[in-house]
This record gives structure tokens, sequence and C-alpha cells, in this order.
């Protein structure tokens, strides 16, 4: 049975590497460039990882406030994905979050791929918005 990590809850304005992946054949268009979907659905599962540790609970996007994609992505690069709390509301967490691809692994090359960023909301079991406490927010 794994092991449930005890990590303190994050603290705004600090960076964390939240996610890895490494796109596959099934996730590229005609072109042979990663789908821009994917990429977001990807920044969606990153973005939501601090607030629901900070809030301790469910939540649920709300908005993507801005989403830019700066080079394409390929099959066979190792995305990372680092999230950042900007803001802790009395129910709302937003969270800025930037994408690196590694490539190349002969000669290594990471470039700055995709940055984003979403608001979520904390919410209980029926779905409502419920207050994120600010001893939460460190």
């Amino acid at each position: 049975m794994p092991q449930v990590s005890s990590s303190p809850p994050p603290v705004v304005g600090q960076r964390e590497l939240v996610l890895r992946v490494m796109p596959m054949p099934a996730d590229s268009n005609a072109n042979g460039d990663i789908f821009g979907g994917w990429i977001m659905a990807q920044v969606d599962i990153a973005g939501s990882i601090m607030p629901a540790r900070l809030s301790r609970g469910r939540v649920a996007t709300v908005a993507v406030n801005e989403f830019v994609f700066k080079q394409p992505v390929s099959i066979g690069d190792l995305l990372s994905f680092y999230a950042t709390v900007t803001r802790v509301g009395r129910t709302s967490i937003t969270v800025h979050v930037e994408v690196f691809a590694e490539r190349n692994p002969e000669a290594p090359k990471v470039v700055k791929v995709t940055e984003a960023n979403l608001t979520y909301v904390a919410i209980d079991l029926q779905g409502s918005p419920r207050p994120v406490s600010p001893e939460q927010a460190g």
C-alpha cells in the first residue's frame, strides 16, 4: 500500500514541481506536434495540485485567466510543470503554471513551452464553494 505524504501545505509565492510527463504519439496532431488541448488538460491537472493541498479538499477550475503557447511540444519531450500559488481569496486560489520541455537527450536543452494562470475554487461534497481558511495560505 502506498504511503501518503504529510508534506506541509504550499506557501503563496513558492514555486514547486508538481508534474512530469512525456507526450506519446497518440497525443499528436497531423503535423506531429502535440495537441494544444492535451497540453491544456495537463496544465489544468498540474495547476489543481497545490490548491487541492492548500484547501485540503476538492477544487474545481473556474477560470483560465491566461494561456500562452510559446513553443511547440514534440513527441519525446519530457515536460516539467511548475506551479506557484499567486493569490488566495476567500474561496478561490489562483495559480501560475510554467511548462518546460527537456529536448534531445544526447545534447539536452530545456525550453519554456507554455505558461498559464488559472483560478480554482474550493468546493464541498455537494460542489458548492467553501472557504479556504487564511492559516492554510501560509
